[in-house]
């Protein structure tokens, strides 16, 4: 038996928008072996998530530019052309976010984002503003999959773990959410986040 869920959390990129840095980086950058080494060794995925832990941009620019002064201009495009990395949303994944809100669902949101680049996307996809409210990792100084952030989350909306299920695209951050005491699914697409959850009793 499956625990009751009462609550449903949704992360957001690559669950609600697309997130691919390469889309502006492959104009910016054209040679792809450049390109490659430019975001494994310049502006990789851990020197990102500290911008999703709260560290400035200001911050995160100048540690690089320090190490690499002729990629300076390259460094300060990927805040600069942050917009075209999220261009359009996954459209099933949230039709079934608001037909889950609109059918009387409790509905979240957590997401590792930057504070300021979390506002932009609730500019630019408004349905990101619809559920009951949201954790946004550079806000609180936590990320997934850190327990500590999911604690975060229950007790700012008064969420019961057990009767709790996450969405998310990170199997990382899945398994963060169980060791919470959550239950959660992977996100691989829309199909399947229906039939997962309604596995769990939650009829989409």
């Amino acid at each position: 038996m499956t625990a009751q869920i009462d609550h449903i959390v949704f992360d957001i990129g690559k669950v609600l928008i697309h997130y691919d840095p390469n889309l502006p980086f492959s104009r910016i950058i054209p040679d792809a072996a450049e390109r490659q080494w430019f975001f494994e060794n310049v502006c990789t995925h851990d020197w990102n998530i500290e911008q999703d832990r709260g560290r400035t941009w200001a911050d995160a620019e100048a540690l690089l530019i320090a190490q690499y002064a002729d990629r300076a201009e390259h460094i300060r495009a990927f805040r600069q052309t942050w917009r075209e990395m999220v261009p359009h949303a996954y459209e099933d994944s949230v039709a079934i976010m608001l037909s889950l809100i609109e059918a009387g669902r409790d509905v979240t949101m957590l997401t590792n984002f930057a504070a300021d680049t979390f506002k932009e996307a609730q500019e630019m996809y408004p349905f990101l503003t619809v559920p009951r409210g949201v954790t946004v990792s550079g806000e609180v100084g936590l990320i997934k999959p850190d327990v500590a952030i999911y604690e975060t989350h229950v007790k700012s909306f008064g969420l019961e773990p057990a009767r709790t299920i996450f969405i998310d695209d990170s199997m990382p951050n899945v398994e963060g959410a169980k060791k919470a005491g959550w239950q959660a699914v992977h996100f691989t697409g829309a199909e399947k986040l229906k039939a997962d959850l309604e596995s769990y009793g939650v009829t989409v």
